[in-house]
């Protein structure tokens, strides 16, 4: 597991190869990865928006930004804790993802941006 902290915050990801969900022979390779958000902070935060950029080792590069996080804004008190799932497809079975959280305190409505480490994704028989 892949882990950054911003501000207080402590975003880990971890990354899974999805086999049955995937189809070589179509350059479709699909991966699923876990986010946990820790709030370390003293602070009550909300996840307003996500951006990530995502690069397949083809060359591809695609950028992704919206609010919340599937389907949510979460709203985090200090030590809480936040997970979900989400999914990317590459083509060529090999790439990376990065990318920020726009974040706001609820207590005087400031936003920050949190740093979503950068992960890879590869398929299983390419770490041979």
């Amino acid at each position: 597991m892949i882990a950054q902290i911003t501000e207080g915050v402590k975003v880990a990801v971890q990354t899974e190869f999805q086999g049955e969900y995937s189809n070589p022979g179509q350059d479709h390779y699909v991966f699923t990865y876990k986010i946990r958000i820790e709030n370390n902070s003293p602070y009550t935060i909300q996840l307003l928006r996500r951006h990530w950029w995502i690069y397949d080792v083809l060359g591809q590069h695609r950028e992704v930004e919206g609010e919340g996080v599937v389907g949510q804004q979460p709203v985090l008190e200090p030590g809480q804790v936040h997970e979900y799932v989400s999914g990317c497809n590459l083509k060529s079975g090999i790439g990376k993802m990065v990318g920020t959280y726009q974040m706001q305190r609820i207590v005087d409505g400031t936003s920050f941006e949190v740093h979503i480490p950068e992960f890879s994704m590869m398929i299983p028989w390419k770490l041979n």
